[in-house]
Order: C-alpha cells, then sequence, then structure tokens
C-alpha cells in the first residue's frame, strides 16, 4: 500500500504534488481541466527546442534523483552528439528499500511525468522515450501506460505527419540495488547483464544502444511541465538560491506522521521532520539519510539544510530522498550492519570495491 502524501507548510511551493493533494487523477479529462498537456501544447507550438533548453537550464533545475547534475545540461550534451537518433530514459526504478517517492508520483500524476518525458523529448530530438519500472510496482505501470494511452488517443503524442513525432513505452525491470545507477539502466533495458559501464563516455553521447540518450529520474522530469508554464524565473526564485526548486522526501521511522512531503530545496532537515513529519515519537537518537548509501546524522545536525552542497558537508548523501528518524531504541551498529549487508547483497559482482570492499 502506497504512503499518505503529508501536509506542507503553508508557504512552501508545491510543484510535482499540486494537481494530487486530494488523491490520483482519475482519467485524462480531470488531468486536462488541473492543467495537463497545457506546457506541452506551449512547448510544441509556440517554443522552439532550443528556447525549452535555454528555459530548462536557466531555471536552475537539477537532477532530482540523487547526483543532482544541471539538467540543461545534461540535455545539452546530448543535443550537441551528431547522431540524429536519440532517446530519453526516464529513470523510475526506484531501487532503495522501502522507498516509495517515485512510484507515488508515477501512481498518483502519471500525466505529469509522461508529459514531463514528452517535453525531455521533443528538446533533445527524440522520437522514442521509456519510462523504467521495476516490475515490484505494477500499479505505476498500469498507470503509466493507461495515460500514454490517452495521451495518444488524445494527439499529443504518437506518430505524426505534421507535427512532432514520438513514441513512449513503460519498460518493468526485474533486478537489484544496482539497476538504480543510469549505465546499469541502459543496459538492463538493453536485455544485457545488470553491470555498470565505466564513465566516459557518458549516456548523453554513448547511451542506449550506443546512441545518445538523457536520463533523467521521473521527479526531475516531472518539474518541467511546471518550468515551461510558469517560466525559468518563477522556478529559480523557489527553494535555495543555489539549487532552486523543490523536491520529494520520504519520511519514515519514529516520525509521528509518515508519509511522502513535497519540501523546497534548502528547507532544514528540522523543518522537513517537525512540519509535515509532526516531530517524533520519544528521544531521537539519529536520522539515516538517502537510503543505504547514504549515512546517519546526529540530533545536533538537524539544522542542515536539505541540499547536496550541504548533506555532503556533513558527510551524507541526498540519495533517493529518505529520511528514517530512528529513536534511543535502535543500535545504529545493527543498524548499520544490516545496511552494508544489504549493499554486499545488492552488489552486482563486476567491480572489486563493491564485491569485496563492502564484505570487508
Amino acid at each position: 500500500m502506497s504512503l499518505p502524501l503529508l501536509t506542507p507548510a503553508a508557504d512552501w511551493p508545491q510543484v510535482l504534488l499540486a494537481r494530487v493533494a486530494d488523491g490520483p487523477l482519475a482519467d485524462i479529462a480531470a488531468a486536462e481541466a488541473a492543467g495537463a498537456w497545457q506546457a506541452w501544447d506551449t512547448a510544441t507550438t509556440k517554443l522552439s527546442p532550443e528556447v525549452v533548453l535555454h528555459t530548462i537550464s536557466e531555471s536552475g533545475l537539477s537532477g532530482l534523483g540523487g547526483a543532482g547534475f544541471p539538467t540543461g545540461a545534461k540535455w545539452r550534451d546530448c543535443v550537441s552528439q551528431p547522431d540524429p537518433v536519440r532517446y530519453v530514459v526516464a529513470n523510475g526504478f526506484e531501487a532503495d528499500p522501502g522507498a516509495q517517492i517515485d512510484r507515488v508520483l508515477m501512481e498518483r500524476d502519471p500525466y505529469l511525468v509522461v508529459e514531463g518525458v514528452a517535453i525531455a523529448a521533443w528538446a533533445v530530438g527524440a522520437e522514442h522515450a521509456i519510462i523504467a519500472v521495476s516490475s515490484s510496482a505494477p500499479v505505476a505501470a498500469e498507470r503509466l501506460n493507461a495515460a500514454i494511452d490517452e495521451a495518444v488517443d488524445a494527439g499529443y503524442i504518437g506518430r505524426s505527419t505534421d507535427g512532432p513525432s514520438l513514441e513512449i513505452e513503460v519498460r518493468e525491470l526485474n533486478g537489484s540495488f544496482v539497476v538504480g545507477e543510469e549505465t546499469v539502466l541502459l543496459r538492463a533495458l538493453e536485455g544485457e547483464r545488470a553491470q555498470p559501464e565505466q564513465r566516459p563516455p557518458y549516456p548523453t553521447r554513448s547511451g542506449l544502444w550506443g546512441r545518445p540518450t538523457v536520463v533523467n529520474n521521473v521527479k526531475t522530469l516531472a518539474a518541467v511541465p511546471w518550468i515551461v508554464a510558469h517560466g525559468a524565473g518563477a522556478f529559480s526564485s523557489l527553494g535555495d538560491p543555489e539549487r532552486p526548486g523543490t523536491t520529494l522526501v520520504q519520511l519514515g521511522g519514529s516520525v509521528k506522521r509518515p508519509g511522502i512531503a513535497e519540501v523546497p530545496l534548502g528547507a532544514t532537515l528540522r523543518d522537513v521532520i517537525d512540519g509535515p513529519g509532526g516531530g517524533v515519537n520519544g528521544s531521537l537518537k539519529a536520522v539515516i539519510v538517502g537510503g543505504p548509501t547514504g549515512g546517519f546524522l546526529p540530533p545536533d545536525a538537524l539544522d542542515t539544510p536539505l541540499t547536496h552542497e550541504a548533506l555532503g558537508e556533513v558527510g551524507v548523501l541526498i540519495g533517493s530522498g529518505t529520511l528514517l528518524t530512528v529513536d534511543e531504541s535502535t543500535c545504529l551498529v545493527d543498524m548499520a550492519t544490516l545496511m552494508t549487508r544489504f549493499l554486499s547483497y545488492s552488489a552486482c559482482g563486476k567491480t572489486i570495491p563493491c564485491r569485496i570492499g563492502i564484505k570487508r
């Protein structure tokens, strides 16, 4: 069962979940009434791909899947390649144990994800896009497929002789934690063994089947329609000046209100835990940030802003966006051992640091 959406602070902007606070959108008519596909119409009838690229670059949107790479720079590198065949891959695999952030977004507003994928494909000149979903999230895959079919029937996407041609497919994948990494994901989509590739070359130059490929997390692509509709300046004014925008976090553990919340980048961990999370039950011992590859923070680090740079300075990664609070009843040694065992079990066996280093 999916986690509930948490009520954000009154002054926190909502970009990704603005349309679904009261529940999932029922069909494309409900989605259109809430504004779906208006940004696509704007992009394809009033703007050129270059203008869309410029807008995304100027907005300051960065990857929301954990890496935080500037989205506009990634798209532009793909466009700069001479190969005319390009792909867009939306990464919704979400491999962290217990994480449901991407899944909830895809289930609640698949239309937003599909529209974001479509605009990205238009901007980089791709005629084929794939949304990768874990086979453990069948409801998300079903709703994405329905949203795509409705968009084709409505004439927004599909094969066209007088407008942009775009085919979007949903691909359900099996695999372990490592499939969430972009080069592993691409190999899995090709039907190859799910193991990472060395970079460079990056996927924007040699990705799916050796073609230039943009790989973005579904959260990142879901922000694109809002940016096109409201402008780069409106988005860059949200959240942290150096890391504008919002992201989704998953609160769990000893918080009073577990669930998914949309928060502005730059909000402190304390703001998030005490705000949407309602505080903690008992005495807080630590916060595990970013899943098994993230790290533990003590209570005196709760005023750390939720940005890649600030979290990196205190030794953790934003990762999947999960915030797991633990109280005094939890043994952190046991917790760290459990997480390390998970990473060791999930190693693909290709590299020595993963295959041997984690065990050691």
